[in-house]
């Protein structure tokens, strides 16, 4: 007869996989997948569930890079300086390069921001995306 083994919170599963690797952005997601649920996170990361998971089980396939800036921006309140807007959320700066690749005409916000994004240094235009990896 097996014995299952206990179910394991957000925060136990995080320290599972990473060991003492674990990065305190990670430790940070885990914490708040806690405190509230791991669909509330993902919401609030605009990502799936699915990401949160794979990401706290340290088996995310794409770039960990973008994962770890939307943390910092969005439950870290991480800030960086943009050229078009002055100092804002990393997650915005991420939400801003994503749009970056398009330029619209209709709106002149997104013109000075198409142009502030394509010469900063934080834009690259050819690195893959979670939804185009």
């Amino acid at each position: 007869m097996s014995v299952k083994s206990p179910v394991q919170g957000p925060v136990e599963a995080a320290h599972a996989a990473w060991g003492e690797t674990l990065p305190d952005w990670v430790a940070v997601l885990a914490a708040e997948c806690a405190r509230t649920s791991q669909a509330a996170v993902a919401g609030r990361l605009d990502r799936s569930g699915a990401v949160v998971s794979q990401v706290l089980r340290k088996i995310y396939a794409a770039d960990m890079g973008r994962i770890e800036e939307r943390v910092r921006g969005v439950l870290m309140a991480g800030q960086v300086s943009c050229p078009g807007l002055g100092e804002i959320p990393l997650q915005e700066c991420q939400d801003w390069r994503g749009k970056a690749g398009q330029f619209a005409i209709g709106n002149p916000r997104r013109v000075r921001m198409f142009h502030a994004c394509n010469r900063c240094p934080r834009h690259k235009p050819t690195a893959p995306t979670e939804e185009n990896p």
